[in-house]
């Protein structure tokens, strides 16, 4: 980020039943990173969760000629020159006997699309919430104040401003919750190894009432 902010990012890889390899929230891809993933198995997925994260995915489809890029709904308009497929309520055979998922409702400019590798209890967010406990230097714990985001788990207040609909987000919220997850994964902060779900819980209190 500009100014000398550092939130980070971090991707996530989910090994298929056929041996390949999905890549969630694609970030900065090093040689390193490529290397590790062409050692256990080939990408044959990626998928960009959201409206914002679309930044790296040109690089990784790129790095991954033989994948199939799938997205947000609303951010085919940002991957000119791309082709994708856009994600349904139902996931794709490709991964459906692996990671469930969820449109987050109520919220359409984020349009987050939540995953839960239920073999580990994992769910994957992108910026639906931050967990940022650590700062790699004052000007980004600055930041981190001003998005409300401060040493905590939840959502930012930019986050809590694309509430539109509270009644399709708690919908939304309650068949997550449905799912039997532990730990957190975030892309933005520190994962929450365990204990995850009342987390998730406490952080949208306001909304499930």
């Amino acid at each position: 980020m500009p100014g000398g902010i550092q939130i980070g990012t971090r991707s996530t890889w989910v090994r298929l039943t056929d041996g390949t390899l999905l890549l969630h929230a694609p970030g900065p891809l090093t040689r390193a990173h490529r290397e590790a993933a062409a050692e256990i198995g080939p990408v044959s997925v990626i998928v960009a969760p959201n409206a914002f994260h679309h930044l790296y995915v040109a690089a990784a489809v790129e790095s991954f000629p033989g994948a199939t890029l799938y997205a947000a709904p609303s951010l085919g308009e940002k991957l000119s020159g791309l082709s994708s497929r856009s994600l349904r309520p139902e996931p794709d055979p490709s991964w459906a006997d692996v990671l469930q998922q969820e449109a987050v409702g109520g919220m359409p400019r984020m349009d987050e699309w939540v995953f839960f590798h239920g073999a580990s209890g994992t769910l994957l967010l992108v910026d639906l919430c931050f967990n940022m406990q650590r700062f790699g230097n004052r000007r980004t714990g600055w930041f981190m104040r001003l998005a409300g985001a401060y040493a905590r788990f939840g959502p930012s207040r930019l986050a809590r401003s694309m509430m539109k609909d509270r009644a399709a987000l708690r919908a939304s919220l309650e068949r997550i919750f449905a799912w039997d997850f532990d730990r957190v994964v975030v892309t933005h902060g520190d994962i929450v190894d365990t204990g995850g779900k009342s987390a998730l819980r406490e952080a949208f209190a306001s909304i499930l009432g």
